[in-house]
């Protein structure tokens, strides 16, 4: 099994607007394209920062394929609606992991 992780550090100022919009745009969004079986949302304890909070979406997946898939013919556009809705106000970056 795979996991496809996106590690979120947003403002804390729209911290409840934006786990709003993940839980009710983003993460419907990704598993409406059937790639991923499963996924887990988190909240990072170990980030430490006055201004910004970290969050750890895990998606798992059955194949690399399906990663693959996910990332060429639907991240593009849940990435920019995530993008223009917070503006400025977030980072991103993704991890991809084997289980071993």
């Amino acid at each position: 099994m795979l996991l496809y992780n996106v590690t979120f550090g947003i403002d804390k100022k729209i911290e409840t607007e934006w786990i709003a919009w993940v839980k009710e745009n983003y993460i419907p969004a990704l598993m409406e394209t059937n790639l991923f079986i499963d996924y887990k949302f988190y909240k990072v304890l170990t980030h430490d920062d006055e201004t910004s909070v970290s969050y750890s979406l895990q998606c798992f997946a059955n194949t690399i394929e399906h990663v693959v898939k996910y990332l060429n013919e639907f991240a593009p556009a849940i990435v920019e609606a995530h993008r223009i809705h917070f503006k400025d106000q977030h980072a991103a970056f993704n991890t991809l992991l084997d289980e071993v």
